[in-house]
């Protein structure tokens, strides 16, 4: 069955327990666990745990973009000017507390929790070198910060996908201009923004409620900005609520409704959020995660899991069923025309990793910025404003840019592999969204994800 079917169940305890790996969804207070239960090792975790909540905080405190969510005790939050620690102090309270989680013996705690939080102290640490003025190429910055290895893509590859949508696309002119014509043919009209994304995250939702068990009192408001870098934003502030921002400077084509909604709210962003509070920070008293440095491996996990949702949510031609069926006439454009669209649609997305070509060549100092302009033009076949648009993205967010794309590829291999692995050749969509859950439950790091499902022996890393 697929799972936005009604008749089939949500994932809660019962089917977990026995298709995933012991997942408590117990919520307790924010606090960490203490108490004769846990071994000297796992109070030793905890300590440590706090120590990087309080660094990623004290880092933010130099870093405007670093702190991307937090919702622990407010004095840690508070007490960031009393401790009062330079950019120097931080990367040596870094390595301090990266020899110390060398030191915990790996056997008895929770390895994936250990590993987690490792990883994590790297990038803080490697963040905040950064800003002391040392240099990474963008490949060795992915490797710290993201705990990932990013693919090359030379002109060529992209010159073969331009060729097909050079024969999908006849006519006069540019393909650049042949593809601007195109898109322009499905921007929703300015009035109707509001209507078809609360439409599309309207049956985001539900279709992640038919799957899923969210807290009962998780919520979102929606707000339309301006000037700003991203598309849209997800700003968690914790007890299950996002604060959910897109970006209308630039036109929204009928495509991003969905894209947005899933990312940014459901399965996306605002319930891998949700998930991880009420699983690890109030269910097992991981205060770790009551934190969300942006520049971490934390991020390509909740970025890939967002971009994946999207095929998650609506798997095959659903997705244009439904954006013909509703979405097309909410915006006023022609129902008809929806799967020409998605033809052309699917052909431009093989573009993607062009972004990251541009910001390799920018940030490793290869191209000038004019350069990296003329590139997204050319292979990602962006308008001039949304090319410098992106190079702008490039300068705040640098490397970030391998987490949406990589990202996603990541997180599909793994639900793919975890589904042959467990059910054979033919899972079905209910499949995949008991594959992912763990994705969005459990401490991931990004190396993690081409390692078998969810490891019952550590030893097998």
């Amino acid at each position: 069955m697929r799972c936005q079917d009604t008749s089939e169940p949500r994932i809660g305890l019962a089917i977990l327990g026995i298709a995933l790996l012991g997942i408590s969804a117990a919520c307790g207070t924010p606090e960490q666990k203490h108490g004769p239960g846990l071994n000297a090792e796992e109070e030793r975790l905890n300590r440590i745990a706090e120590r990087y909540v309080k660094l990623v905080l004290d880092l933010g405190a130099h870093d405007a973009d670093f702190v991307d969510a937090y919702y622990g005790p407010p004095e840690w939050r508070d007490d960031v000017p009393k401790r009062g620690r330079s950019v120097e102090r931080i990367v040596a309270d870094a390595d301090a507390l990266a020899q110390e989680l060398q030191g915990i013996h790996f056997g008895l705690v929770d390895w994936q929790r250990l590993r987690y939080l490792k990883k994590q102290t790297h990038a803080v640490r490697t963040r905040a070198a950064m800003l002391m003025g040392e240099t990474f190429t963008f490949d060795e910055e992915c490797r710290h910060l993201y705990d990932a290895e990013p693919p090359h893509y030379d002109a060529a590859h992209f010159e073969a996908i331009l060729d097909e949508l050079d024969a999908l696309l006849p006519g006069d002119g540019e393909l650049i201009e042949r593809y601007a014509a195109f898109r322009d043919a499905y921007v929703i009209p300015p009035d109707r923004v509001d209507a078809v994304f609360r439409a599309a995250i309207d049956e985001c939702r539900r279709r992640t409620l038919v799957c899923y068990e969210l807290p009962a009192n998780e919520d979102f408001r929606v707000e339309y900005v301006r000037d700003k870098s991203w598309s849209a934003y997800n700003w968690y502030k914790g007890d299950a609520f996002s604060l959910i921002q897109v970006n209308i400077d630039l036109p929204i084509t009928i495509d991003r409704a969905i894209d947005l909604a899933c990312h940014e709210g459901y399965p996306g962003h605002h319930v891998y959020n949700a998930l991880l509070e009420k699983t690890l920070v109030r269910g097992k008293g991981q205060v770790e995660f009551s934190v969300y440095p942006l520049f971490s491996p934390q991020s390509l996990i909740a970025e890939g899991t967002a971009n994946y949702g999207i095929a998650l949510a609506f798997p095959g031609e659903e997705r244009v069923r439904f954006e013909r069926d509703v979405l097309f006439p909410l915006a006023g454009l022609d129902p008809a025309t929806a799967e020409r669209f998605y033809e052309v649609w699917n052909l431009t997305e093989k573009l993607d990793y062009a972004g990251n070509e541009a910001a390799r060549g920018y940030l490793d100092g290869k191209w000038t910025e004019e350069e990296a302009i003329a590139w997204l033009e050319r292979y990602a076949l962006m308008p001039r404003g949304l090319a410098e648009r992106r190079v702008r993205f490039f300068k705040q967010y640098r490397s970030y840019v391998i987490n949406y794309n990589l990202g996603q590829d990541l997180v599909a291999a793994y639900v793919e592999r975890t589904v042959a692995e467990r059910i054979g050749p033919y899972g079905s969509a209910m499949d995949r969204w008991r594959a992912f859950y763990p994705l969005l439950t459990n401490p991931f790091v990004p190396s993690g994800l081409l390692e078998y499902p969810l490891l019952e022996d550590p030893q097998r890393r």
